[in-house]
């Protein structure tokens, strides 16, 4: 008798972990990106954050004026590779970054008359 009621607690024990596991979602992965103009006059920007699936994250246009950084939010899928491109008139950046590995994903697109730099780092590891 004490037998069953142990297989008993044991095996609801071990429905409601797997329950827990199986109904969660994982959190989406999160794109901090700051584009600068380091130039001696305002460039207009494109950004576009897509998932290796063909998924548009963020399709967003502004001007940035000389000296000033604009800051862009973005959350995107939690899984898979996603990308993020800033194009001006005549020059583009781009940044890619696994979701499955990397939470949220710091980057950085730098621009001036002469050179476009990149820079990214993941931020938070899941």
């Amino acid at each position: 008798m004490e037998r069953r009621r142990l297989l008993a607690a044991g095996t609801g024990a071990l429905a409601v972990a797997a329950a827990g596991c199986l109904g969660s979602d994982p959190d989406p992965s999160r794109l901090d990106l700051t584009v600068r103009n380091d130039g001696d006059g305002p460039v207009d920007v494109e950004v576009t954050v897509a998932g290796d699936d063909g998924t548009t994250y963020a399709e967003e246009s502004d001007r940035v004026d000389a000296g000033v950084a604009r800051a862009f939010e973005v959350a995107v899928g939690a899984t898979g590779r996603h990308e993020v491109t800033v194009t001006g008139a005549d020059w583009e950046g781009r940044l890619a970054w696994d979701a499955g590995t990397c939470a949220l994903y710091d980057g950085e697109v730098s621009v001036d008359s002469e050179t476009v730099a990149v820079a990214g780092e993941c931020a938070d590891l899941r």
